[in-house]
């Protein structure tokens, strides 16, 4: 071990440990959910010192060696190195201070080492010179923002991915006719493909919203410092920093034109998190609507059969269950929770500081993730593989009552109550019915009842007005 100090006193640290004693009070405070910083955000804040290094030795206030150093171990960091040297909870009190400074010391540390020195010798000193011109209440913010963004765009990818696939299976089953049910009873006749391309309509929303939203994002207070006013940073700096910024993210960030705003207000984050979950409330319905579908599969719907992806049950040979429907479920449950988690972290926020940001990052960042997970595996483990039972979906047609309203025009509403109530009590299908009943010669029913008509809008039978 090594002795470390602080305001506060002296502190034992692990020798080998890049990390100091603010990293090591926090191990100690914060035993609460055993989940760790998502990496994503400990990245955007690496790249963050970097940039404040390089302002700082442009403008004169850095040394180039000290300045050199903490970039290449802020390179590191990005690289992957050191990630077990981030090991704090993911809740943590502090307004995000606690991995602020773990990202600090280990810079530090790994520049100290780079100049010649040794862990603990603080050659780079983690407050002064990484630190520079900065605060926990700018810098964190700002990389928040800069994670999300990052990962916000390959979410829509993988969301434009499940989109092409829903519209491929669209395109297959075009011509399967099948029963529409509204309040899970039988309605009126639509194609499979249909409902396939109302769920890629609905993805396709997503896809968009998701892509858009990135742009709330890129204002950002770095620069600011405490409160957003800016104070001990210099005005070249504030503007250079951004600049920086910008240079090695590739992103269009730019300054906030109220600093005090953004380091107060966490409201965009809400908005982010809320079109996440329109995502997973998609993804949700889709699951559930793919296990009606495929439910059985003897004694259910069965009018589409899901990939078997794995055995489903200990004690009944031979059961496959939908099991990648139920993960997507799931995780779209996960996602509404963190949602929630979120709206209360930023509504809670206090005068010039959002102290609950670590609770929002965690969710947010966490959402994103599980979002683009399950897009992915709905995609390539289910829906690619799904495959149309097409004389079950013509079975369960010619049984049921549907395409009785399609006679309305023709017979009007008390003929075809009729129709329905001879056909329900013979048990026999509405085109039978209709016959022995009389009220249409063959060739009407045949005209009226063309199963390729009846999931296409105007009247079945009637030549169409111009």
């Amino acid at each position: 071990m090594r002795l470390e100090h602080d305001f506060l006193g002296q502190k034992a640290v692990p020798r080998n440990a890049y990390w100091g004693i603010h990293t090591q009070r926090a191990l100690e405070n914060f035993c609460l959910s055993s989940q760790k910083v998502h990496p994503r955000l400990i990245k955007a804040l690496a790249i963050i010192k970097i940039s404040a290094a390089q302002a700082n030795m442009e403008l004169g206030d850095l040394s180039e060696d000290l300045a050199f150093a903490i970039i290449e171990a802020g390179s590191e960091i990005i690289a992957g190195k050191f990630e077990d040297q981030f090991p704090i909870d993911a809740l943590q009190g502090g307004a995000g201070t606690s991995s602020n400074m773990n990202v600090n010391e280990v810079i530090a540390n790994r520049a100290t080492e780079i100049l010649g020195g040794t862990k603990g010798q603080y050659l780079v000193s983690p407050l002064d010179h990484v630190n520079m011109h900065q605060s926990t209440n700018d810098v964190y913010p700002t990389a928040l923002r800069m994670a999300a963004i990052q990962m916000l765009l390959p979410l829509s990818e993988q969301i434009a991915e499940l989109q092409d696939t829903l519209q491929e299976k669209e395109a297959e089953f075009a011509g399967i006719l099948k029963p529409g049910r509204t309040q899970l009873q039988d309605a009126l006749p639509v194609t499979l493909g249909q409902e396939f391309s109302a769920w890629a309509q609905a993805v396709s929303r997503d896809r968009w919203r998701i892509y858009k939203v990135e742009e709330r994002l890129r204002q950002v207070n770095l620069g600011g410092t405490a409160v957003g006013t800016g104070l001990n940073a210099p005005r070249e700096y504030i503007y250079l920093v951004i600049e920086k910024l910008r240079q090695n993210t590739g992103i269009g960030l730019a300054r906030a034109e109220n600093m005090m705003d953004v380091t107060q207000n966490a409201d965009v984050f809400t908005e982010v998190s809320g079109l996440l979950k329109a995502a997973a409330v998609n993804l949700n319905k889709i699951a559930n609507d793919l296990r009606l579908l495929s439910s059985g599969p003897y004694t259910g719907l069965g009018e589409i059969t899901l990939p078997e992806m794995q055995a489903g049950s200990s004690i009944m040979p031979g059961k496959v269950n939908p099991i990648i429907p139920e993960a997507v479920n799931q995780s779209a449950f996960q996602v509404m929770a963190c949602d929630l988690a979120v709206t209360l972290a930023c509504q809670n926020g206090q005068l010039e500081i959002n102290q609950f940001l670590p609770l929002v990052a965690h969710n947010l960042l966490s959402a994103i993730d599980v979002l683009a997970n399950s897009a992915k595996i709905l995609s390539d483990k289910c829906i690619k593989g799904i495959q149309a039972n097409h004389e079950r979906c013509t079975e369960l047609i010619e049984k049921s009552l549907i395409t009785a309203p399609v006679l309305l025009p023709h017979l009007g509403y008390e003929k075809t109550a009729q129709v329905v109530k001879s056909a329900r009590k013979e048990k026999i299908p509405v085109r039978q019915a209709v016959k022995e009943l009389g009220y249409l010669t063959d060739q009407e029913i045949e005209s009226i009842l063309d199963y390729r008509k009846l999931a296409r809008p105007g009247i079945a039978g009637q030549t169409e007005r111009r």
